[in-house]
């Protein structure tokens, strides 16, 4: 059995290690996250350009308030979600965790959200107070648990302080709590308690604006603590439902929506018709449908008129908070970002009266092809903007590839501490504020869906009308790799350079200069997931392949670290301390080391390829990754002797792994030993390096 002898030492700083400025203060942070929103829904990002052009046959929308976002912040351009539909792009952004590893895959609409790291309780135990306001979706079911429909996975159970919003993913369809046009009465929470009896003709998108903003300033006035706020809209999504009446004028604490309180009329805007409201610009607007200027032009129809609404509603939101960190005065010190869950939808929910809701007519794809549920780039390329004053620089441009699930350990760099061991992303702090070097991160998204791409016009032909089923999409060398409709994992990858070929209309994959990449693609995909027999995949059961390596020395290298912290920390985004090689096997022997916190790195050799029984023990929080796949987790509360066992394919050769632990009682120790499959002998695994 490998035995590892860590011996605990005191600290007077529990931050050495890392580089922080004693006088900064963390940040306030707000996350906004919007349903359904696509690429080019927002001005800075595509409508401007179509604006500019002025063909009248192609309509254009605005938004005033998130354009001066961008200039005042940082537009990522090539910002993805985790996953192109809803559950799982939340689940990954919110854990951290791609979908390689997050526990809600696919279309898993209410399973509960896995009890372990959040952004939520990550950035509580760094000292925040914390909500969620809006759209959930993640608290459990019958459907996924033996908890007998137990919302085991509520926000309040998953790091946040206070919830304000639906916590069933259903409710989200519908924009009115009481007064629906699609499916009637929805279920409003307060924390633990149903409050929608009171909520009449409130507008969704209003009411979690009014929320958040009575929340925001009660925060503000305590000034106890550094807040964190998940904001999730459940517009322009499904239903398109019109707002009661224009958007208040003014903003901020004493205008724009309010917080009345009152039951009945629980927010200022609770008044006039419901459904009923569309936005001055668009009330009358016409195109030229026929592409044809000697024939009249007609009128937008309804359902453009109210999808263009919709997303100038939250545009208005957006511009009505920072009103009110402005009155507040902590603006300078409040992080927000704005993103979406995944690409636009045709899905609109309405009455047979109205005309289906596509998204080519405002091209909300941008210049992509595919839409939520295509892990096309119009499907999964999101609109994301960030704004931190005097930290992100105005009008930065972030043109590298980024994902959701980087934004947990962006936030908690922003605290200055280091991210969890289990988190799939990197921070992008560095390329937000120009400060430092940007690590490189994996962006991959993998998804089932059994349909297909629209046939639009604006699309590439062979990506019109293509069938989706089991699809991955995965970022090497500046270049995207895409498959779709997987049988094995021999498939080959379309390859794209979506620099320059935004369609994904030129597949490079035939290239000979391809083959490497296409061989690097098809390795890459395996080591750095995880299955889940929820969501089987059609290379679940394919060995993971080795590294062509030299022979190698036994042995493995270690650095030691100091610290203090909630969770077993990242350690690659630390100063180490103390560093070495050990030489002989790890079996025995091994000499003690003074730092509580270790990271060790080198490879494990399979003899050959086939099924291993990993076998794990620790008394302390440790995790293990083999290659970039986390086979044993034993951070988040642990807190006893626990021995876990996992099964893994592996094929013959060398596989890297790292080990991280962190041992809070002196001369504690873990035992890292496998068996193949048939044999009933445990063996230790050897290490190289």
């Amino acid at each position: 059995m490998l035995r590892i002898l860590i011996l605990i030492v005191c600290l007077v700083n529990p931050f050495l290690g890392i580089s922080q400025n004693k006088k900064s203060e963390k940040p306030n942070i707000i996350f906004i996250f919007t349903d359904d929103l696509g690429y080019g829904d927002i001005g800075v990002f595509f409508q401007n350009e179509r604006k500019k052009h002025n063909d009248r046959s192609k309509p254009w929308t605005s938004t005033p308030n998130l354009d001066i976002m961008a200039n005042e912040g940082a537009i990522l351009t090539q910002h993805y979600a985790a996953a192109p539909v809803c559950a799982p792009s939340r689940a990954s952004l919110l854990s951290g965790l791609s979908q390689g590893h997050a526990n809600v895959r696919n279309n898993q609409f209410d399973k509960a959200l896995a009890d372990n790291h959040t952004m939520a309780n990550v950035l509580k135990r760094a000292g925040y107070v914390t909500s969620a306001i809006g759209k959930w979706g993640l608290q459990g079911d019958k459907r996924w648990s033996r908890n007998n429909g137990e919302w085991v996975g509520k926000p309040t159970n998953r790091g946040f302080d206070y919830f304000y919003g639906y916590m069933r993913h259903v409710d989200g369809h519908e924009h009115y709590p009481n007064e629906g046009i699609y499916r009637g009465v929805k279920s409003v929470w307060e924390n633990n308690r149903e409050i929608s009896s009171g909520l009449d003709k409130c507008f969704t998108g209003d009411l979690w604006t009014a929320a958040a903003k009575k929340w925001i300033t009660d925060q503000a006035q305590n000034q106890r603590k550094p807040f964190f706020m998940f904001l999730a809209y459940d517009t322009p999504h499904a239903v398109l439902e019109l707002p009661t009446q224009e958007y208040p004028k003014g903003g901020g604490l004493h205008g724009g929506v309010q917080w009345v309180g009152q039951k009945g009329q629980m927010i200022n805007t609770a008044s006039g018709v419901p459904d009923s409201y569309i936005h001055p610009d668009y009330d009358n607007a016409t195109y030229d449908h026929d592409s044809d200027q000697a024939t009249p032009e007609i009128p937008w129809p309804d359902t453009y008129k109210r999808y263009a609404t919709g997303v100038r509603r939250i545009d208005d939101a957006v511009g009505d908070i920072f009103q009110l960190l402005k009155d507040l005065k902590i603006d300078e010190n409040t992080l927000v970002v704005f993103s979406s869950d995944n690409g636009p939808s045709k899905e609109s929910y309405l009455p047979e009266r109205y005309v289906e809701n596509t998204p080519d007519f405002f091209d909300s794809f941008g210049p992509f092809d595919g839409i939520k549920r295509d892990v096309l780039e119009g499907g999964v390329r999101v609109p994301t903007l960030a704004r931190w004053p005097n930290r992100i620089p105005r009008r930065t441009v972030v043109k590298t590839p980024n994902i959701s699930y980087d934004w947990l350990p962006t936030f908690v760099a922003a605290t200055g501490w280091p991210a969890p061991a289990n988190s799939d992303g990197v921070s992008l702090l560095p390329s937000l504020t120009g400060n430092g070097k940007q690590k490189e991160g994996l962006v991959y998204v993998e998804y089932f869906q059994n349909g297909k791409t629209p046939d639009y016009q604006e699309f590439s032909i062979h990506n019109r009308n293509r069938g989706r089923n089991e699809m991955q999409m995965i970022h090497m060398d500046n270049l995207i790799g895409l498959r779709y409709d997987i049988k094995s994992a021999a498939d080959d990858f379309e390859i794209y350079d979506v620099k320059n070929d935004t369609h994904q209309d030129n597949n490079l994959a035939s290239h000979d200069s391809m083959q490497r990449i296409q061989q690097k693609m098809k390795n890459r995909v395996l080591q750095v997931r995880r299955p889940d027999t929820s969501a089987i995949r059609p290379y679940d059961e394919v060995n993971i392949p080795s590294i062509a390596l030299e022979k190698l020395s036994k042995g493995l290298r270690w650095k030691g670290f100091q610290g203090q912290f909630p969770w077993l920390p990242k350690m690659e985004d630390l100063n180490a301390v103390e560093n070495g090689i050990i030489k002989n096997s790890i079996s025995t022997g091994l000499k003690r080391i003074d730092q509580n916190l270790v990271l060790f790195e080198g490879y494990i050799k399979a003899p050959k390829t086939g099924t291993y029984s990993l076998i794990f023990k620790s008394m302390g929080k440790a995790l293990i990754r083999i290659h970039e796949s986390t086979i044993f987790d034993a951070d988040y509360n642990h807190q006893e002797e626990t021995e876990m066992t996992e099964k893994i394919r592996l094929e013959a050769g060398f596989h890297p792994v790292r080990i991280y632990v962190h041992n809070e009682k002196q001369a504690d120790t873990f035992d890292f030993s496998w068996k193949f499959e048939g044999v009933t002998e445990t063996t230790p695994i050897e290490f190289y390096q």
